[in-house]
């Protein structure tokens, strides 16, 4: 799933191709694209048909166009979704799930997502944060992120760090591979007891989540497969900087022992046994 370098690639893209522009139509092709707006796919096309394109903004995962200054259409890629920048001539493709033309004639906007995990929703008045997703928390690059009331909070839980990194209510924008890649450059553990580490060793993961993502900014995010690409559609290249998520087998670049895969919810933890001793 995007995490928060892959969804702030797409949002900085869309931010260049969109801004300032006026949907003149809105086609919605398959309605789990838009389950989550209650009113069905029609009333959500209808909604945003006319709205200038004022800016765009995220929180975490999720990301939004701000619409008329005013309102917001949210948008969340799920597993495989994809906001792409495409000729208003190209043919409609097998997973296309909407389409959205402007009156300038230029580019469509187009959401692709073939497991149809991810999904479009309208929020009247929520330009500066849409209702729906007001309990996430703020993340690492937010200029109001309070470090130090994150760190509190997770201090609190008696989960395993890792779990508690990935809990959006507590610090957004972290899922999977960065929480690991995380982990390994602080040399904790991902089951460690969040409760039972020192303040100062909770900041210390969360700036190295914040330094890792940072530098898979630079290169645009990271991707496995196709799933993954920004608004033209172009691959991110950080799964080539990557410590030990994905690596199970290989020697840590620290000290050359393997890293163990360990199943880890419904998904998997990678983490050197040396560097990052269990508790």
């Amino acid at each position: 799933m995007p995490e928060l370098p892959e969804v702030e690639v797409v949002r900085r893209g869309l931010d260049d191709h969109v801004r300032g522009r006026t949907i003149a139509a809105a086609v919605i092709r398959h309605p789990r694209a838009a389950r989550r707006h209650v009113a069905g796919p029609e009333d959500l096309a209808a909604r945003i048909v006319g709205a200038a394109v004022t800016g765009t903004a995220r929180r975490g995962k999720y990301l939004w166009l701000i619409l008329d200054d005013r309102n917001a259409l949210l948008m969340h890629l799920g597993m495989s979704g994809q906001m792409l920048i495409t000729s208003p001539d190209v043919a409609i493709a097998s997973h296309e799930r909407a389409r959205f033309t402007f009156a300038d004639g230029g580019s469509d906007l187009r959401f692709d997502d073939q497991r149809t995990f991810g999904h479009l929703m309208y929020d009247e008045g929520g330009a500066m944060l849409p209702s729906p997703i007001a309990h996430i928390a703020l993340d690492p690059f937010d200029p109001q992120f309070d470090q130090a009331a994150a760190v509190a909070r997770i201090k609190t839980r008696r989960t395993g760090i890792k779990r508690a990194l990935l809990d959006q209510t507590l610090v957004s924008g972290i899922g999977n591979i960065y929480a690991d890649e995380a982990l390994w450059a602080a040399k904790v553990h991902g089951e460690t007891a969040a409760s039972s580490l020192s303040k100062p060793r909770i900041s210390a993961v969360i700036d190295a989540a914040r330094d890792v993502m940072a530098a898979a900014l630079t290169q645009g995010g990271t991707s496995f497969d196709s799933l993954y690409v920004d608004v033209a559609g172009s691959s991110g290249y950080f799964s080539r900087s990557l410590n030990v998520y994905g690596l199970a087998g290989h020697p840590c670049t620290r000290c050359r022992t393997p890293i163990v895969q360990k199943q880890f919810m419904n998904r998997s933890s990678h983490f050197c046994p040396a560097c990052q001793r269990g508790r």
